[in-house]
């Protein structure tokens, strides 16, 4: 155990620098003050960090554009004796808007850089050929997996969690994240989003991992295209980069939604397990005879299908690449819809 002082209060740690009973994790360049701003939903919560690297103080992820997230980062700040303006740089893990929320309304009050991996710049900047791309992606996606007219208005009605709205997007420039600034590491950590990227400091073992790991529920693989209008294999991306950081020394994995997970090897092999056997449920599904990715998740989901379609398409799908990989399925074109036997 380690007495520390802090705000005039002397505060117990635990030798891997965790303080007991309060959320807040410090070590002798680096202190954590975590922003957790509850969230009515499977997510649970919204988390974005206020990180402490010896005279810098940088924000990781950016919450969302919402009044409790700029109210939670507020308080975080005056509780430690900080102000928006020290401030001095925005990592983000990837594109999602729960992830980004603040940018423009920090970097209004106070000019400094963003950074992010170079897959997401033209989509935090909305980038008009590469929208145009999109868009055309998911039409010819939802028809090829046999949604029909039902995915045609997935695609006009923009019912899609990852909404890319032009009103959402980032103002100010963005900078690549390059490794080893602010002692980190950059980790590519695809899967949930094409430009997922990971934070870790390998002498606090601390990994900032975006929604890769979110402890109470398997993080989705969302189907996204890359910035050639490409399908990413995301569930597959998934698979590998949770494989990524298992092979990391890695004590603290602080997550984007729930709890901060404690020494997370198990889950993370929990993870891993648990895609396995999930594919085996959709593998038995199209030896049962039903071929396409419509009619799988019909068959599975019923009338939550209609209601989450986004997420569970992208599972679909994303189980169907996995499936085809391993060999256990293949895949014919038959009057424009993908059939899988």
């Amino acid at each position: 155990m380690r007495l520390i002082k802090k705000a005039g209060i002397w505060k117990r740690f635990k030798d891997n620098g965790i303080l007991e009973g309060e959320v807040l994790y410090k070590k002798t360049t680096m202190e954590v003050f975590p922003i957790i701003v509850p969230f009515c939903n499977k997510l649970k919560s919204i988390n974005f960090y206020l990180v402490r690297y010896k005279d810098s103080l940088i924000l990781i992820d950016a919450g969302m554009d919402t009044e409790d997230c700029w109210r939670s980062l507020q308080k975080i700040l005056e509780e430690n004796h900080y102000k928006l303006i020290d401030i001095s740089a925005i990592l983000l893990t990837h594109h999602h808007t729960d992830h980004i929320g603040l940018v423009n309304r920090i970097v209004c009050a106070n000019p400094i850089p963003v950074y992010a991996h170079p897959r997401a710049i033209p989509i935090l900047k909305r980038d008009s050929e590469y929208m145009k791309r999109r868009k055309e992606f998911f039409r010819n996606l939802y028809r090829q997996m046999g949604c029909g007219k039902f995915g045609d208005r997935q695609v006009v009605d923009l019912h899609n969690p990852i909404l890319l709205t032009e009103d959402k997007k980032i103002e100010c420039d963005i900078k690549v994240a390059q490794d080893l600034f602010f002692d980190f590491d950059i980790l590519d950590i695809p899967g949930h989003a094409p430009d997922q990227i990971a934070f870790y400091n390998r002498n606090c073992k601390w990994l900032f991992s975006g929604d890769l790991l979110i402890a109470h529920m398997a993080s989705n693989a969302f189907i996204e295209p890359n910035l050639d209008g490409v399908r990413t294999n995301s569930l597959i991306q998934q698979k590998r980069s949770l494989e990524k950081c298992l092979s990391l020394d890695v004590e603290v994995i602080f997550s984007g939604h729930g709890d901060i997970l404690q020494n997370p090897v198990d889950i993370i092999k929990e993870r891993i397990i648990e895609l396995d056997k999930k594919a085996n449920i959709y593998l038995d599904i199209i030896k049962s005879g039903i071929s396409t990715g419509h009619d799988i998740a019909r068959f599975r989901f019923n009338e939550r299908y209609e209601k989450q379609f986004f997420n569970i398409i992208s599972e679909i799908i994303g189980y169907l690449d996995y499936l085809e990989l391993q060999g256990e399925i293949h895949k014919e074109m038959e009057n424009g819809i993908w059939q899988y036997y």
